[in-house]
């Protein structure tokens, strides 16, 4: 069973890293990336969610080559990275949203600003960042008593790089996309 889900792992990691390393190169050509499989040409492309399942997947495979996971430490350490992977995204969201609230809030669109009304909201995102934090933080303990301290530096260091890279493609894709965005160039006239 194992072994069945770490073949299934690096399939997905291999994909995974497929998708994440074609795509700012075809963005950057112009191009809508179609979902695997996809016959006509007018598709939607893959979504972010997908993109971001598969990145989770490749992190699972590459974590347990680098922490030099044990079978048996395997499917533990895969199901709390994965709720700890949730929590940060599911809270992310959140103050995403709340911050977005205050910027609507402060720009005036609903009218003349409130300060009542932000202060409150201001609290209400500080005390979701506190919530936020201590629920990661939860999360990331139910990993560390999986793993032994070396393990756990190691998923430190790896957790920071993958961050940077998650940044970098992020990067490369917004610059293909401007690119993408951009009237096409005409002609010089002839003299």
């Amino acid at each position: 069973m194992v072994r069945e889900v770490q073949r299934v792992g690096r399939v997905l990691g291999v994909l995974a890293m497929s998708v994440v390393c074609a795509t700012p190169a075809v963005a950057a050509q112009g191009r809508r990336v179609p979902p695997a499989g996809a016959a006509a040409a007018g598709e939607a492309a893959v979504s972010p969610a997908e993109i971001q399942r598969m990145l989770d997947g490749y992190m699972l495979i590459q974590a347990q080559d680098i922490l030099q996971l044990t079978d048996e430490q395997f499917p533990k350490f895969m199901a709390h990275v994965r709720t700890w992977q949730e929590t940060r995204r599911r809270t992310q969201g959140e103050r995403l949203r709340m911050v977005q609230e205050l910027r609507r809030m402060i720009n005036g669109r609903g009218g003349p600003i409130d300060e009542g009304t932000v202060k409150e909201r201001l609290k209400a995102l500080d005390e979701l960042e506190a919530r936020a934090n201590g629920e990661i933080q939860q999360q990331r303990d139910t990993i560390d008593q999986v793993l032994n301290p070396i393990q756990q530096a190691r998923f430190r260091v790896f957790e920071e790089t993958m961050e940077q890279r998650k940044i970098e493609l992020l990067m490369r894709a917004r610059q293909g996309r401007g690119r993408q965005n951009l009237p096409p160039a005409t002609e010089e006239p002839k003299h």
